[in-house]
Parts: C-alpha cells; structure tokens; sequence
C-alpha cells in the first residue's frame, strides 16, 4: 500500500503544536480553499479530540459531494495522533501527524498517510499518482498554513487572551476568519439574527435596531463584517436600499450599542471597500484621497460615518478599506476560476481598469493586528503593494490555470446587463495605495498576484518574470 509523507518545520515546540492541531478550530484551519470541507458531526460534540473520538466531513468533489467519517486512534501527547477513515471514498486511509522536537522552539511536523483506493470507481478515476498529486497540493498548503498561523499568534503571546464578537460570520471572510482566531487562543463570538444556540451567539435585528446589548458587555473588540452581497444582482432602487440598511444601519446599531455600555470594548474594526475611491482610473489613491462619485463611494463614506458614536466615546475605530479578496471557496475568484479552467476567460471591457486586491490569508492578518494594536485607526487600505490591471490580471489567471484566455467580454455587455453595477464594480478601477499598511510595518506573505491565486487555487504558481529571462 502506498504511503505519502509531507515534512516541515514549524517556529514553535512539538507539544505546542500538538496542542494547536487539536483545536477543534483548527481543522477549519487546514481545509484546503478549492475543495471545501464541512463537519457535519463529531462525537462528542464537546472538548479536544481523543482516542475513539469520530468526525463526520461533507466534501465537494466537482459536482459531487461526499460523506467521510473518521475516528480517532492512537495518541501519544505531545508526540502523535491518528486518525482513521471509518467510511468514506478511500478503501483504506490511516493518517498520522508526528510532531518531532527540534530543541525547545521548533519542531518538524510530519504527516503519513497510508492509503489504498477503492477498484471502483475512484480507483480508475484517479490512480495512485494522481491521488499522490492531490496529497501534496493538500499538505503543502497545510504546512505552510500551519506555520504562517503559528508565528502569526506568536507575535501576540504575551497579551491577555481576547473576547471578540465578529458580526457576518458566516460569510466569505468571517468564516475563515472566526477559525484562525479561535485556533489562536480567542474567544470568539457570534452575532447571529435567529435565536442563539449557546454561549457564543448573541442575538441583534440590525432591522428592526435590536441587539442583546447585555450580552457584548466585558467584549474586548468587535468586528463587523455583516452585510448584503454587493455582487448579488442589479442595483435596482431596492437592492440599494437593502445594500444601504445592510451596512449603514448595521454599523450604526453597532456604534450606539458600544458606546452605552458600561464596559466599552478598545476597539472596533468595520469593514468597508476601496470603492470609497470611486473610478480613480490610473492616478493612485492612498488614505488621504477624497471620496470618489458613484454610489459605491457614498454608500462606504456613510458606512463609515455611521461608526461616529464608537468613536465619540473613546472606542478605537478601524476602518479596513477592502480590495478585491482572493478566495479558492467563494467571492469573485471561486466565480472566474471555473469559466476559465475552460479556456473561455478573457478581460473585462477595455481591461486598463486597475485591480486593487488581497489575499484572504493576507486580510486575516489585517484585521488580527487591528484588533490588538492601538496604533491602528482610522481607515486601513487592505490591499496588496501593486495593483495590475484587469489584463494582467487576466493573464495571470490563466497562467495559474494553464488555459487560453481568448475572450473579452464588451463594455457594452457589461453595461446592459449588470447597470449601475458593471459600470462601478467591473468597469471601475482604483489603483489603491496601502500607505498606512506600510507606514504600520505590515508583512504581505502573498504579495504577488501569481502566488495568491495558486495558493487559493491549489496550483503551482508559474516562476516570476525575473526568474524566466
């Protein structure tokens, strides 16, 4: 039977990164963005795995969706643990995660996985090589993953744990990000709209103006990520009033809550987006600039107006200006990696637009810091250092994915068929400057397109332009 290995080493000590890979957030952790999985069960549903303990993942395969039940076996602490498919698309699959010591801070992790396929109709489908393939896309991201989160709670250890309460998270990046601060010693709460199902949910109606107040008190920060999908649909005369109420009503429900409590948190961060800047076109735009025109532009100047009673009453107030945010599950990349695995990808329009956009990995990082760092204020351009245009970008994609990107799509379509939205949200750019980013001393891991989007997407990333000539 074979068996695949994959060795890094990690900053930290073999029993703390024992400890961390049994998080039960920190699975979340090592998901691979490209294929999600989802726990459906564990058993018992409470407390760190151990020996006899099952997991039951829903995975998406293409079109399918499959259903994999592991338990836990041998677990020596500090040292090793096991896991074992109990059912599931593998005739045989048994994987252990060694951590072997390297002095008192550093260790290498090693994963084994002893697997057989299936006759069929796995077995056919994939064969050994190609599943070795898949393995190895698999676990260098979650070693690389692993390390990044490790060294990233590191730079906090010696502060008090915090209580953060994170609206929106169920979306694109609460998701995620509610995982990586969980896996790293954070209480995190949930702001939920339905009736709570335990101690981590706190009811609000952002609708109707209501929030269990009581329930955010001794909160250390609050982030705010909730609101209706800009990219949903047309913006008709509704859809702009929902997108409005979404956030500005949100934020300012938020704002006035904190600021009547009688434990106010130290900070709180806000999302909001560099369509603040309008259609700047070329010229670059950094903090200072002015709000731009167009709806987008008013709707992010009175969301982040709308946080004023925050910062009237001594809250420390970010505002993460978001760029477009790379994701293998979902938001605008999960959209175009699809149509351009087929070859039928190509520029938006005249395609000069310039793309202001971040790594979701990268983002985390953002708002981590914002919570802990009192230097942080004020609006945060979240975008990486160079922004290319909707060409460029294009062809990047498309090197990632090793397919043809022949096609344009017309302006004009565009226009048609998208409105108000196409005109300021695929027609529009920004070439955004991330100035306080790098006034703060920020660290991008995935600073080059090429290696965000193979990340996300589990590729290789093609070599840099230096390396080829």
């Amino acid at each position: 039977m074979p068996v695949y290995r994959h060795r890094s080493e990690l900053p930290v000590s073999a029993p703390e990164a024992f400890a961390w890979h049994r998080q039960t957030r920190a699975f979340e952790r090592l998901v691979p963005p490209w294929q999600p999985m989802r726990i459906v069960a564990t058993v018992p549903p409470d407390g760190a795995p151990a020996p006899g303990t099952r997991r039951v993942l829903s995975v998406r395969a293409g079109p399918l969706r499959l259903r994999w039940e592991t338990v836990y076996g041998a677990m020596e602490p500090g040292r090793l643990f096991t896991n074992e498919q109990v059912r599931g698309p593998f005739a045989r699959w048994e994987h252990t995660h060694r951590f072997l010591p390297r002095g008192d801070f550093a260790c290498v992790l090693e994963d084994a996985v002893d697997f057989r396929l299936p006759f069929w109709p796995l077995g056919p489908l994939l064969g050994t090589a190609a599943t070795g393939r898949w393995l190895e896309r698999l676990f260098r991201l979650r070693h690389a993953r692993t390390a990044h989160d490790l060294e990233r709670h590191a730079r906090y250890r010696g502060h008090a744990p915090l209580t953060v309460a994170v609206s929106g998270a169920s979306g694109l990046i609460g998701t995620r990000l509610c995982a990586f601060l969980a896996s790293g010693g954070l209480r995190v709460l949930q702001l939920v709209r339905r009736a709570p199902r335990g101690p981590h949910e706190i009811a609000w109606n952002p609708a109707a103006g209501t929030m269990d107040a009581a329930a955010l008190e001794g909160v250390d920060a609050v982030v705010h990520l909730a609101g209706a999908n800009l990219a949903a649909g047309r913006w008709t005369a509704a859809r702009k009033r929902e997108l409005w109420a979404s956030r500005v009503e949100s934020t300012a429900l938020l704002a006035r809550t904190l600021a009547g409590l009688a434990h106010k948190p130290r900070a709180f961060v806000v999302g909001s987006a560099i369509g603040y800047y309008g259609d700047s076109g070329d010229a670059p735009v950094d903090e200072s600039a002015p709000r731009g025109t167009g709806f987008l532009a008013e709707l992010c100047e009175a969301w982040e107006a709308a946080a004023q009673p925050a910062r009237e009453a001594g809250i420390r107030t970010v505002h993460v200006r978001t760029g477009l945010v790379l994701a293998g599950e979902g938001g605008v990349l999960a959209r175009l990696a699809p149509i351009f695995a087929l070859g039928l990808g190509g520029p938006l329009g005249s395609g000069r637009q310039p793309m202001s956009w971040i790594a979701l990995e990268d983002l985390l990082t953002v708002f981590q810091r914002a919570l802990y760092e009192d230097a942080w204020a004020g609006p945060v351009n979240a975008v990486a250092p160079e922004a290319p245009d909707n060409r460029e970008f294009t062809r990047a994609l498309a090197r990632v994915l090793r397919r043809p990107a022949p096609f344009r799509v017309p302006a004009l379509a565009i226009r048609l068929g998208l409105g108000q939205l196409g005109r300021e949200a695929l027609l529009a750019g920004q070439r955004v400057v991330p100035a306080r980013l790098q006034a703060l001393g920020f660290h991008w891991r995935l600073p080059r397109l090429e290696d965000a989007l193979a990340e996300e997407l589990g590729r290789e990333a093609p070599a840099s332009k230096a390396s080829r000539r």
